[in-house]
């Protein structure tokens, strides 16, 4: 049997991020990207928070966005741990692009037009790390979620360069 056989029914599901304040973050991904929050779960020390984008034209019941959350992908998965929104000396997790030490990267998003998703993240004050006049790569465009974490804006189809093709 083959590998590809038998992970046939794998599917890439979630990303967890941690972040400071949730309550910014839910905003964030809400009213910035449009994701819906699917769930929540709150533990002694520890919440999490399940986003994902609504795809079925609002035809899902809230308990029905509940349990897709570990049947579907593009889930995100926000972990606040307590008290750290509320502490002056806290400075926030490593984004994995500060150095020493590079890590985790980003979030890419999909959108229709990122020219028209930029120019409406610009009017709602959104902080970019980079717009798409800038650098080689003119087709997309990297913004900051309130932790510093970025996201790439991406169109549905792009060439990056030689032998992506």
């Amino acid at each position: 049997m083959s590998a590809a056989s038998e992970t046939a029914g794998y599917r890439f599901n979630h990303t967890m991020i941690r972040v400071k304040d949730p309550q910014a973050s839910i905003k964030f991904y809400t009213e910035i990207l449009g994701m819906e929050l699917l769930s929540h779960y709150k533990f002694d020390s520890f919440t999490l928070y399940f986003l994902a984008f609504d795809h079925s034209g609002g035809a899902l019941t809230a308990r029905e966005k509940k349990d897709s959350r570990f049947s579907r992908e593009g889930v995100l998965e926000l972990t606040h741990n307590h008290g750290t929104e509320s502490d002056p000396s806290f400075s926030g997790y490593a984004s994995g692009n500060t150095d020493p030490g590079r890590g985790f990267g980003h979030i890419a998003i999909t959108v229709p037009d990122v020219a028209a998703a930029c120019e409406r993240f610009e009017r709602m004050g959104v902080t970019f790390k980079k717009k798409m006049s800038e650098g080689s790569m003119k087709t997309i465009a990297f913004i900051l979620d309130p932790d510093g974490y970025w996201i790439e804006i991406v169109p549905p189809s792009v060439v990056l360069g030689p032998g992506d093709e």
